[in-house]
């Protein structure tokens, strides 16, 4: 896989380098995953965009998640083209992305298409060229994956500049978790990852997940993990969800989207992320 990662980057950066020079172009490919279903993944990841919207970046969100993408429903938008369309080589991207709130735009899963989730080789290094496309569409690309990890997921991650995991405090979401960072770290994908710790009841309870899983990382793999921060447990994120809307719009004073914003700050700063407290 190793290998195959060193291939996946080298080609995509060989599209992203080609053509005439450009005033603008994607600065940062970022993959979000997640090991298990249900931690809240893509809900972040629109919220995520919408604040890096507000702050005046140009997003782009490519739902990878094909027989399983919620995104578009997250932002209440109905596609009449997805993801799906371009695989199958009867779309360009150009033709399948949706405008959604404040410089967020969308590249939607599909949902149905089961047949789909596994792709080939030759489909998947399609694809991976073909996100050569967006370079001149914003400034930072947020990948959601599918929950769990499969040879796809593994050739999103490769091809992108950084990789951001969500878990919750539950112990069958820190197994996953743990085991994504590991298959990474064993592959070579990596040397970083940023982590998120979703529906916390308060900043110490996640601050002791990501104790525990650092301390694992630290001791038995050669990979650097961050914490990028919590975002609290928050009854406004249910409501939202049933109303299709991102609770940073429709909850833009509640706590949950303080946290949110916070990561955002913390991803377009670069550093090191969350500091806990002594």
């Amino acid at each position: 896989m190793a290998d195959q990662a060193e291939h996946l980057r080298a080609l995509f950066h060989q599209h992203r380098i080609s053509g005439a020079p450009r005033k603008r172009g994607l600065s940062r490919i970022i993959v979000v995953a997640s090991g298990k279903g249900g931690v809240g993944k893509s809900n972040i990841v629109v919220n995520l965009a919408i604040v890096f919207g507000q702050l005046g970046r140009k997003i782009i969100i490519l739902d990878t998640d094909v027989g399983m993408a919620n995104v578009d429903v997250l932002l209440n938008l109905k596609p009449g083209y997805t993801l799906v369309d371009v695989i199958k080589g009867k779309k360009e991207l150009s033709e399948v992305i949706l405008r959604g709130p404040y410089n967020v735009e969308i590249v939607p899963g599909g949902s149905g298409f089961s047949e789909m989730v596994n792709l080939d080789n030759h489909q998947r290094e399609q694809l991976i060229s073909r996100l050569s496309y967006l370079e001149e569409k914003g400034d930072i690309l947020l990948i959601d994956c599918a929950a769990g990890l499969s040879r796809d997921i593994l050739s999103f991650i490769a091809a992108a500049d950084e990789l951001v995991v969500v878990t919750t405090p539950e112990p069958t979401a820190l197994t996953d978790v743990y085991s994504i960072i590991k298959i990474v770290n064993n592959c070579g994908l990596k040397s970083r990852v940023n982590l998120v710790v979703n529906m916390a009841h308060g900043m110490k309870e996640a601050e002791n997940v990501y104790g525990r899983l650092e301390n694992v990382c630290r001791n038995y793999l050669d990979i650097n993990l961050y914490f990028l921060g919590a975002i609290e447990y928050d009854l406004v994120v249910r409501k939202a969800v049933l109303d299709c809307s991102p609770y940073v719009l429709k909850y833009p004073n509640s706590r949950v989207s303080q946290c949110t914003r916070d990561i955002a700050q913390r991803l377009l700063a670069g550093g090191g992320g969350y500091s806990p407290a002594p």
